[in-house]
């Protein structure tokens, strides 16, 4: 079976995670990246919606993650992330997932701190 991926670009969402009590009490945005690695199955033949992944539903996955419990570290939300989407979705084998913090609480400029965490690894 050939195999194809499905990426989720720059899904923005606001939300309240670090270890600072400021980042509880102000929040920021987050942004998150997905990239699923999908069996082929029947949905390149037979261009069905069902046997593919909803993207739609994808997101919704991410977001409810992402603006739910607070996390003190993006390395565990990215995870879970991760687990959740190959958990909901039996297509896919692999999710590599990627969150962005742009306003990261360090002395000095710098755009974003990212981490990007694989599952299943």
């Amino acid at each position: 079976m050939t195999a194809y991926v499905i990426r989720l670009q720059n899904c923005a969402f606001f939300a309240r995670h670090g270890v600072h009590d400021e980042e509880q009490t102000l929040g920021q945005r987050f942004y998150v990246d997905a990239v699923l690695t999908v069996e082929g199955g029947a949905a390149l033949e037979t261009d069905s919606m069902e046997a593919t992944v909803d993207y739609g539903a994808a997101f919704q996955v991410i977001e409810t993650i992402i603006t739910g419990q607070r996390r003190y570290l993006i390395e565990a939300l990215a995870l879970e992330v991760g687990k959740a989407l190959v958990a909901r979705f039996a297509q896919v084998r692999r999710a590599e997932v990627t969150v962005r913090k742009p306003n990261a609480p360090v002395r000095g400029v710098l755009d974003h701190v990212e981490v990007t965490v694989a599952w299943p690894q």
